[in-house]
């Protein structure tokens, strides 16, 4: 049993001489920072991604192991769409799912319903709705928007995006 499972987990005081504050940062571009000094180290990264949640009792972003646990700033959202691909390996677009593969490994399929567009054109959704303290807010990279294009038509002039899981029109 990890320590992260004891129900009191999140309500530990921090070690001796120690702060739940950290300068752990992930900027608007799903990049981690540590003092203001990128964090290079890909698996190092990777696992932060992975760390993600929020505290249970003041909703505030938190890294968190299992063992121990430290809040850190997001500048936009805390996930991003890295991917998209259509479900099953041979899948038509227009009759399946589109899968979204986040900053954190993890795959769900996209809910269209949660899609907006931010002020500079980029779009955010909606994921994790199951997880604790979810939904999460993310924004997909450009790479992902493009991989969007199978799931795209056009409809009294306006891109309309459509999946299995519902359909939006998107502002042109």
């Amino acid at each position: 049993m990890k320590p992260g499972d004891h129900p009191e987990f999140f309500r530990f005081p921090a070690p001796e001489g120690r702060s739940r504050e950290s300068t752990l940062r992930l900027d608007g571009e799903g990049r981690f920072h540590h003092d203001d000094a990128p964090v290079d180290h890909p698996k190092l990264a990777a696992a932060l991604h992975t760390w993600i949640a929020r505290h249970p009792d003041d909703g505030r972003f938190i890294l968190t192991n299992g063992y121990d646990w430290t809040y850190f700033t997001v500048d936009d959202v805390p996930f991003f769409v890295r991917s998209v691909r259509a479900e099953g390996s041979d899948a038509d677009a227009s009759e399946g799912d589109a899968i979204l593969v986040l900053s954190d490994g993890s795959e769900e399929p996209l809910d269209p319903g949660t899609l907006r567009v931010g002020p500079r054109g980029d779009l955010y959704l909606a994921v994790k709705p199951g997880a604790d303290g979810g939904p999460f807010d993310a924004k997909m990279t450009r790479f992902a928007q493009n991989q969007l294009a199978p799931f795209l038509s056009e409809e009294g002039g306006a891109p309309v995006l459509a999946t299995k899981r519902g359909r939006i029109r998107l502002p042109g």
